[in-house]
């Protein structure tokens, strides 16, 4: 047992994280990012903010994917071979960056849009799939304004360790918002949908280039010395 907790500690220090910055290759293709709704009707105030999250990050110069998620089971932990599950996550490991836009139902997100990050695997071997990601949030309301969806996807994002942006979007009487072809309607709303695209595409360029120096932990580090890889983790594909 070593005397002092500092004994153990792998030898990291300033000067070889900062070399590891600096080595990091610049990639050059566009940022890659997945758009997921929770919404399954066809006139879907969510799917029209995601769609406008779409061109605008287009507009940046991002490659960019929306899933639909009609015919996605409900999660239950064993039909991971179903097309609908193996497109999402095979979306999600492509990425790069996340956009989430959930209706506020009851005070919460939507089962709908919890039932997509319910199948994104917690853990492949002991780390997560969507680790170091960027992350934007977005909801929409039939009434006022509110917080509540937004904020609880902050806290799926921190549970799947991604990098929540600071700047978010909440759309009231959405109904309003958005015209007969589900384009949205020039206003304050929208100029905060497009402030949050951007950041998330800044933040991603920024950011991708650097999640291994910026994720790599203390512990997983210690178990890869200790066992020479990380043991298997529970929520892992069939066996979740």
């Amino acid at each position: 047992m070593p005397d002092r907790i500092d004994d153990d500690l792998p030898p990291h220090t300033i000067e070889s994280t900062l070399a590891s910055f600096a080595r990091t290759p610049l990639p050059t293709h566009p940022p890659r990012v997945l758009v997921l709704y929770g919404s399954l009707r066809e006139k879907s105030f969510s799917r029209y903010l995601a769609e406008e999250c779409v061109r605008v990050l287009t507009r940046f110069g991002a490659e960019v994917r929306l899933f639909d998620p009609r015919g996605l089971p409900v999660f239950d932990r064993q039909s991971f071979d179903l097309p609908k599950v193996r497109e999402l996550r095979e979306l999600s490991d492509w990425s790069e960056a996340h956009v989430w836009v959930s209706p506020e139902q009851h005070g919460a997100m939507t089962a709908a849009f919890k039932n997509q990050i319910d199948w994104l695997p917690l853990n492949t071997g002991a780390v997560r799939p969507t680790q170091g990601r960027t992350l934007a949030v977005l909801e929409v309301s039939g009434g006022s304004q509110s917080f509540n969806a937004v904020n609880q996807m902050r806290v799926l994002g921190r549970w799947m360790r991604m990098f929540t942006i600071p700047n978010q979007s909440s759309v009231p009487k959405a109904f309003d918002e958005f015209d007969q072809e589900g384009r949205m309607k020039p206003s304050s709303y929208r100029d905060r949908v497009v402030d949050v695209m951007e950041e998330l595409f800044r933040m991603t360029l920024l950011l991708r280039t650097q999640v291994d120096v910026l994720t790599t932990r203390y512990s997983e580090e210690k178990e890869r010395r200790q066992l020479g890889a990380l043991k298997p983790a529970l929520g892992v594909g069939p066996k979740e």
